[in-house]
């Protein structure tokens, strides 16, 4: 193979369409660092760098408010509690954040992509010719013969039958809607699948949560459903960090989940099982 060929091989290892990158420059979707530094907001950038474009200041706003909503929830959440242990045993504050980002599972943090994948399913329906109604209780049969009976993004262990922040995050969508930066189509579906579920669980209220709110934004904004995941560890790696700092502050050495004078209950097990 020739220097030339092995030159290009080299070059074409990796491509990308993100970064533009050589001595003396630097370049994100063809715009200079330069002329985004001090004239774009950390949102923007991250949507710039993941979705290729550059939102408008009323789409910035709407997306800047899930990120903002989704940053912490206290030591009893997994990805916190998890951090905060970390910080005990010695870790950098980049080791402490990842320990969190790692927790962001189906569960937890990271239903918002499940609960955008309804949504969009619905809307595929809507598309079909269903009406909102029947598309919503065609699309929550499929989301339980895939997943199972409980619905990501509906319900809270701690927040009953309200999240406090799920109306105020609806209410930004709403009002975006009105002004025309979003079409409010997954707002009324989101509110749609909660009123079924309501229904379904004999008239009792039941929570949209964090990840059910956040993902009717992030479908508004036209993200594709894994992103809510992603979106979502951006968000919460903000409140990972911040707890991380403070354990390390306050100190302590290899914190489990509980008081050392609270030990877990022993059970046997059964020669019947």
């Amino acid at each position: 193979m020739s220097e030339q060929n092995d030159s290009d091989a080299i070059r074409h290892w990796w491509r990308t369409s993100i970064i533009d990158m050589e001595p003396g420059k630097i370049a994100f979707r063809g715009q200079p660092i330069e002329e985004l530094i001090g004239n774009v907001s950390f949102p923007q950038m991250i949507w710039l760098m993941v979705a290729g474009g550059m939102p408008s200041k009323d789409e910035a706003r709407l997306f800047e408010a899930a990120l903002v909503a989704g940053v912490d929830h206290g030591p009893q959440a997994p990805s916190i509690a998890a951090a905060r242990m970390a910080a005990t045993c010695g870790v950098g504050l980049n080791n402490a954040m990842a320990t969190a980002v790692n927790m962001l599972g189906d569960v937890h943090g990271g239903a918002g992509e499940q609960c955008a994948e309804l949504y969009y399913g619905i809307a595929a329906k809507m598309d079909d010719g269903q009406g909102l109604d029947d598309a919503v209780k065609t699309g929550l049969d499929d989301w339980r013969a895939k997943y199972g009976k409980i619905v990501s993004g509906f319900g809270h262990r701690f927040h009953k039958p309200v999240d406090p922040r799920a109306p105020r995050l609806m209410e930004l969508v709403r009002q975006a809607a009105s002004a025309g930066t979003v079409s409010g189509r997954f707002a009324e579906i989101g509110e749609a699948v909660q009123a079924e579920l309501g229904v379904q669980r004999g008239g009792r209220a039941i929570a949209m949560n964090i990840d059910g709110a956040t993902a009717v934004i992030f479908c508004e904004l036209g993200f594709p459903a894994p992103l809510s995941r992603g979106l979502f560890c951006l968000s919460r790696s903000v409140g990972a960090l911040a707890h991380a700092w403070e354990q390390m502050n306050q100190g302590g050495r290899n914190k489990g989940p509980m008081p050392p004078k609270y030990l877990p209950l022993y059970e046997p097990k059964s020669d019947l099982e």
